[in-house]
């Protein structure tokens, strides 16, 4: 992975549009989407200082903001975003028909975010016996009624039964004697100094008490194939006597950090940074539905990456730089020396254009992000999360769009991923959305997916969802 100085081919250029164009809100100036100078980045003439300036903008035929330019040199390897998001489930697909993946059984404090492969039935009456729906009194007959001393509680055996002019204290999710007509509720009844019970209003035969099968009978479908497990499912499951769930296993994901300028702990210093991918790939792969079996790092070294991707047995290798063609960018090489077939060699997307998929082995593939922490995202979301979604058997996402309150600058030729918030029915684009750049994804409820060419103010815009921002069950970090 080339440092941030020494960016090569698609990631510079990445820098360059993205970085030095995409940040004018950062400070008062001309209106939204007019030329001006942006915070911390040369303005239309990119003649300032800086990585972004040394950046080739040509080199796919990128124009450069503000300027003149000749039409663009059409790239015609880069896959267009829908494609490669739709090449990756068939990808998984295919790796399913020719290796289907044996369900496997699971206990419930393990099953959530797993997919049902069998049916949950019911494996007995919800509820089991009749039981009382508030505490109050089991009363039997019309009244006033005479209170028997003792009272029954939640999980002792079954009471006596009542006879007429009786009632008994009764606690919520107490067993109902028989021949109880009614639960009289504490608020609607009034005890004398004789123990004598009356109601303070009418009282309707069965009232606040749950009959036994209420919610369903012993082998009952309650939910099909295919769904997907929250924590509700989970309540569900145990209510109606499971210890295991049988799911669809987990996909096994390897991570390899790439790079010998990535620093592990402390403060960046001669030359070397902070990996920023180690830390938030793993979490957000969980989140994503994999198990993440182990966090490589490897310098750059062809061989040991050879050797890495070669012995592993994952169902997805994930590799973090080197996927351009710099000096030390290896991962090509070593897909070219192992004889994987790439199903997606380059994405027109800002930031994550040198991503990649390939077909390491028969029910193997790897996902290459590139180096840059938000370009790697844009990766992980393009490649990743539909492959991993279609080996879980998750269900997709259903597609929304919202209003913009902001314009969004677009690429002339690919799909831009800004990060933004959500406000009420519309969705707000942030800055700091360089592919170098943490600060907007961290606060971000989701990425706005803009198509080439911008999107205006107002304008209707896909967005996709962070997982941990639908406060649903994307969110197993753990």
């Amino acid at each position: 992975m080339a440092s941030p100085g020494t960016r090569a081919d698609e990631e510079a250029e990445d820098l360059d549009v993205e970085e030095a164009l995409a940040l004018v809100k950062e400070k008062p100036g001309p209106p939204h989407g007019a030329p001006g100078p942006s915070h911390g980045a040369p303005g239309p003439s990119h003649g300032g200082p800086g990585p972004a300036a040394a950046a080739p903008a040509a080199h796919h035929g990128t124009p450069q903001h503000g300027a003149p330019h000749a039409p663009p040199v059409p790239d015609h390897r880069a896959t267009p975003w829908p494609e490669a998001r739709a090449a990756a489930e068939r990808a998984a697909r295919a790796a399913v028909r020719a290796a289907p993946r044996a369900p496997v059984s699971v206990p419930l404090d393990a099953a959530l975010g797993l997919t049902l492969a069998a049916p949950l039935a019911a494996l007995t009456d919800l509820p089991s016996f009749d039981t009382s729906a508030m505490d109050g009194w089991a009363v039997a007959g019309p009244g006033p009624w005479t209170v028997r001393g003792e009272g029954v509680l939640a999980g002792h055996a079954e009471p006596a039964r009542l006879t007429d002019g009786e009632a008994v204290r009764i606690a919520t999710g107490a067993r109902v004697p028989q021949d109880t007509t009614a639960v009289l509720r504490t608020e609607h009844g009034r005890t004398d100094g004789r123990n004598r019970l009356g109601a303070t209003r009418d009282v309707a035969q069965g009232q606040d008490i749950r009959p036994r099968g209420q919610e369903c009978r012993s082998g009952d479908q309650l939910l099909p194939v295919g769904t997907l497990v929250t924590p509700a499912v989970l309540g569900l499951a145990a209510a109606a006597g499971y210890d295991t769930l049988t799911a669809v296993p987990r996909p096994r994901v390897d991570v390899l950090v790439l790079g010998d300028e990535l620093l592990t702990e402390g403060l960046p210093h001669d030359g070397l940074i902070r990996d920023a991918l180690g830390p938030m790939l793993p979490p957000w792969l969980r989140a994503l539905g994999a198990e993440v079996r182990t966090v490589r790092r490897i310098g750059d070294d062809a061989e040991d990456l050879y050797r890495t991707v070669t012995a592993s047995d994952a169902d997805l290798i994930v590799t973090t730089g080197g996927t351009a063609a710099g000096p030390v960018d290896h991962v090509h090489p070593v897909l070219g020396r192992i004889g994987a077939e790439l199903l997606v060699d380059g994405v027109k997307v800002r930031p994550g254009h040198p991503m990649l998929l390939a077909r390491t082995k028969e029910k193997q593939h790897l996902v290459g992000l590139p180096g840059n922490p938000l370009a790697a995202i844009s990766g992980l979301l393009t490649l990743a999360e539909p492959l991993l979604r279609t080996l879980a058997a998750r269900p997709a996402p259903e597609p929304y769009a919202l209003a913009l309150r902001d314009a969004v600058q677009g690429h002339p030729n690919d799909t831009r991923l800004v990060p933004a918030v959500l406000r009420g029915d519309g969705a707000v684009p942030l800055r700091y959305n360089g592919p170098a750049m943490l600060r907007g994804i961290a606060a971000a409820d989701a990425l706005a997916v803009v198509p080439p060419g911008g999107a205006r103010q107002g304008q209707e815009t896909e967005l996709l969802d962070l997982p941990w921002t639908t406060g649903g069950i994307g969110v197993c970090f753990t």
